[in-house]
């Protein structure tokens, strides 16, 4: 299987074939609204902003898995990010990253990036840096800044 084989929901429940990305640099990073690295989205629009006509993607997976830091509808957590941040990069669905409901993709990402704890998940805002060939080539903790992932983002794009 390749990330291009997935498919996920946008925000408004629709199907959004990871094919469409193909050829592009990803950054996928699962969110939320009310955490304490919530302040990222503002180093995430500023990527998106410098590098978006270059090939670069950043697709954001709200997450209320961590201690329900997430809460309230796609279209709540959708209009709190553009209102407080400004961000224009694509937000989908809410998803589970770890335990039985984990969605697909994110199997994925974990099957191919590892970490500790098997794999899981620690904490919102874990990011997954995908080149244009569809490859997961680096996997970054939360406290990992979207700023200090810049010079990553440049070499791939």
């Amino acid at each position: 299987m390749s990330i291009y084989d997935y498919k996920v929901k946008d925000g408004n429940g629709k199907d959004v074939a990871l094919s469409d990305y193909k050829g592009k640099v990803l950054l996928i990073v699962n969110t939320a609204t009310g955490c304490g690295f919530t302040p990222q989205y503002e180093g995430l629009q500023d990527l998106y902003e410098k590098y978006a006509d270059k090939g670069f993607e950043i697709l954001d997976f709200p997450c209320n898995q961590f201690a329900g830091q997430a809460p309230g509808t796609d279209e709540e957590i959708a209009s709190f990010c553009t209102g407080r941040y400004g961000v224009t990069f694509q937000q989908f669905h809410k998803i589970c990253v770890n335990g039985a409901d984990t969605d697909p993709l994110y199997t994925f990402l974990k099957s191919q990036a590892g970490g500790i704890a098997g794999g899981n998940i620690k904490w919102n805002f874990t990011k997954f840096l995908v080149d244009r060939d569809g490859n997961v080539v680096a996997r970054y903790a939360p406290t990992k800044t979207p700023k200090a992932l810049e010079s990553e983002i440049v070499k791939l794009l």
